[in-house]
């Protein structure tokens, strides 16, 4: 029966070997990949979509109700709003933007 220490030894030798291994495989399917995009012209957006990642647009907070203008409150401020008191413009819910 193989001893603990030998089959730490093993174990250890193992591990170099699939890191090794891993390394060299990864140099050369990053290679592969690099030149498919250079040959077929993707973009980032083809090879990694990051649709998912949209940010929900923030509701909206402030209303005028004379001119049907909105705002959610983030950024700067319109010039319907800039100057005035927004209480009067808050929405006692938000709604969508």
């Amino acid at each position: 029966m193989t001893s603990y220490q030998q089959l730490l030894s093993q174990k250890e030798e193992l591990d170099r070997l699939i890191a090794q291994a891993r390394k060299t495989e990864s140099a050369a399917a990053l290679t592969s990949v690099r030149q498919l995009i250079k040959e077929f012209g993707f973009t980032a957006q083809q090879v990694f979509p990051w649709e998912g990642e949209k940010k929900a647009k923030a509701p909206v907070k402030y209303y005028d109700p004379n001119t049907g203008a909105k705002w959610t409150g983030r950024g700067k401020p319109p010039k319907w709003i800039a100057g005035k008191d927004y209480a009067q413009f808050l929405l006692a819910e938000p709604m969508a933007a």
